[in-house]
This record gives structure tokens, C-alpha cells and sequence, in this order.
């Protein structure tokens, strides 16, 4: 048993002291202040200001088996926004969702209880979107502050992270979705007074950062659609035999070499791990997201050399760009037609 000397109230946490052996610091408070319990009704705390920053901490997960200490040695703050909401009851069949916007009403992120049916998992691919808690009780996630995952070309392995970069400091606003009920709060990120950055260099990083995640997922998106299509009219090809149709096959089958030929410039196929990029160089779209990589630094200043870097892959995408969507928009549905009325069938792209 060690006495403890001193108590201390800083920056709204609970400062404890011992007598030469340790102090600690007690975060959450704010939970504590607002906590109260309702049977029958659905509430969500205010989460504390969080700050910018890039340390590690085993808070940062929402592991149930996590007690929030660690034997060995001192355990940091989460790194994130610290999102409490308490749940009248278990919700098995009903999921809960929850949404951050900024001040603007632009919206960050959505986070639901359900997971992405359509997510695919393979190496060198994006993670999964996080799913929050729906169990009863209080629940606990910590939003690590950043955008939604980029999107991955299934299954192209690309040694990159897809995590969407940090938002910039500034209030928000937090809504939980449960069934037909909708809570609302607000909380603040708070700039890191170590960085030394100006507000117009926070906007300034977060609309490059924005612009060219879009552009990447515009990128990626393009190359699903076009390979599905490539594999629908590949099936296509197979079952067209005789004389009557050969010229139209010969159309089909022009159309898939100039969509291989297009998509072997974006996506490197035949890596499968981490080496084998020495053997098989990287294509466009792993080049342009080592350059959001780049960009992504602790330090939200993006550096001229990588604004440079972009500017000169842009040029390349305007080109691809327009090539697929001469393929989606002009080829595709020219050929299309052509195979719908000859009898044969017809390609579909869904969504």
C-alpha cells in the first residue's frame, strides 16, 4: 500500500501523487461530471477536447478486455476522440450509427454496428471500416480522427496505408443513431501547440489531402468497374461460336485487350507480398498513393517536392482518365447494344 499525498485538479483530470513513488493522472473526467444512468433511453456523453497528436496508447483500441492500466509501465491518453454513449439494452437485430460532421455540416465520417458486407479482405487492400459497440450499457470508441479508409482494387496488392488523413482542429459535431431515436452533441479537436501551424496551413493541408484521396478513389473505382466488365464480356466472348457473329467477337475481344492494356498501366497484378515489388515495379495508382503517403506527415504541412509530385501524376491520371471513361461511356455501351441486339446478351455494371 502506498499513501497518497497529493490531489489535484489540471486541465479538468485528476492529479494523484504518492510519496516518491509515482503520480498519475486521471482522464475522463468529463464523464464522470456528465454520467447519469436512464433504464429506458439511449444517451451520448459529450466527449472531451482532443488534441493532435501521434503518440501510441493501448486506449486507443476498444477492447473490452482492457482495464486501462498496464502493469509495467505508464499508459497515455487515448489518441483520438473519446466517444461514450450508454444503451438501455442489448440491440441485437437493430444497428446503430454513428456520424461525425464538421462545422460546415460536411461529413467526416459514418461509423455503423453493422460491418461492410461488400468488404473484401486481401493482402496489401485497405482495413475494414471500425464497427462500434451496440451492447447494453455504456459503450466505449475512440475515433482515431481520421477520414474514411481509401479504396482498394481487390485483390492488387499495394504496400501503402489507405487510412484517410487527420481532420484539422475545429468543433464538430457527433450524432448517434439509434432506431428512430437521434442524439446529439458536439466536442473539439484541439491544434497541438507544438506544430507551430496557422489555421490557413491546417485548411490549406486538409483541402490537398481531400482532393487527392478523391481523386485516388476515382481512380480505384474506375479500375473495379472496367475489370468487371472486362471479365463480364471475356464470358461473353467464350460463348460466341460460328460464322454469324465472328466480327462482332472480334469487336468484343479488341475491347478487352485495350482494357487489359489500360489497366496493367494502373494496377500491379502480379505482386502478392511485400517483396515481390522488386520483381514486378509498382503502377500508377500504387505511385499516386505513396505520394498521399507522403503528404500524410505528423505535420500537417504538405512540402512542395510532394505538391510537385502529385501535379505530375495528375497529368498522367488526366490521360488514363479519359481513356477509361472513353471505355465506360462511349465503348461499352456501344458494343453493348450491339450484343443486345444480335441476341447474345448484354454487359451490367451495377453498383
Amino acid at each position: 500500500m502506498t499513501p497518497i499525498q497529493d490531489l489535484m485538479i489540471k486541465h479538468d483530470d485528476l492529479i494523484v501523487a504518492t510519496s516518491g513513488r509515482a503520480f498519475w493522472i486521471l482522464d475522463d473526467m468529463g464523464l464522470i461530471r456528465q454520467y447519469k444512468t436512464a433504464k429506458d433511453q439511449a444517451i451520448l456523453y459529450k466527449p472531451e477536447a482532443a488534441m493532435l497528436s501521434n503518440h501510441g496508447s493501448e486506449l486507443n483500441g476498444n477492447d473490452d478486455e482492457f482495464e486501462g492500466a498496464n502493469p509495467l509501465q505508464g499508459v497515455n491518453p487515448a489518441n483520438g476522440v473519446v466517444i461514450y454513449y450508454h444503451l438501455p439494452e442489448a440491440l441485437d437485430s437493430t444497428d446503430i450509427e454513428i456520424t461525425i460532421t464538421d462545422k460546415n455540416g460536411n461529413l467526416v465520417r459514418r461509423l455503423s454496428s453493422k460491418a461492410d458486407p461488400a468488404f473484401q479482405s486481401y493482402a496489401g487492400g485497405p482495413r475494414a471500416e471500425p464497427t462500434i459497440a451496440k451492447k447494453k450499457g455504456l459503450n466505449r470508441f475512440v475515433w482515431n480522427m481520421r477520414y474514411p479508409m481509401l479504396k482498394g482494387a481487390p485483390l492488387a496488392y499495394i504496400e501503402g496505408s489507405f487510412q484517410g488523413h487527420k481532420a484539422s482542429p475545429g468543433e464538430y459535431t457527433l450524432q448517434l443513431k439509434v432506431g428512430a431515436q437521434e442524439l446529439k452533441t458536439t466536442f473539439t479537436i484541439l491544434e497541438n501547440p507544438m506544430y507551430g501551424i496557422r489555421a490557413e496551413d491546417y485548411a490549406n493541408y486538409h483541402q490537398f489531402m481531400t482532393t487527392a484521396e478523391q481523386e485516388f478513389n476515382a481512380m480505384h473505382q474506375m479500375v473495379n468497374d472496367l475489370l468487371k466488365l472486362q471479365t463480364q464480356l471475356s464470358a461473353v466472348i467464350t460463348g460466341i461460336e460460328g460464322d454469324k457473329h465472328q466480327a462482332l467477337k472480334k469487336e468484343a475481344q479488341e475491347l478487352v485487350k485495350k482494357m487489359k492494356t489500360w489497366d496493367e498501366e494502373m494496377i500491379q497484378r502480379k505482386s502478392k507480398a511485400y517483396d515481390d515489388v522488386e520483381n514486378f515495379p509498382n503502377k500508377f495508382t500504387a505511385n499516386y498513393l505513396f505520394a498521399i503517403n507522403h503528404a500524410e506527415s505528423g505535420i500537417p504541412i504538405v512540402n512542395q517536392p510532394t505538391r510537385d509530385r502529385i501535379a505530375e501524376l495528375d497529368v498522367t491520371w488526366k490521360k488514363l482518365k479519359q481513356e477509361g471513361e472513353a471505355m465506360l461511356n462511349t465503348a461499352v455501351p456501344a458494343l453493348n447494344k450491339k450484343l443486345w441486339d444480335a441476341g447474345i446478351g448484354a454487359l451490367w455494371l451495377g453498383k
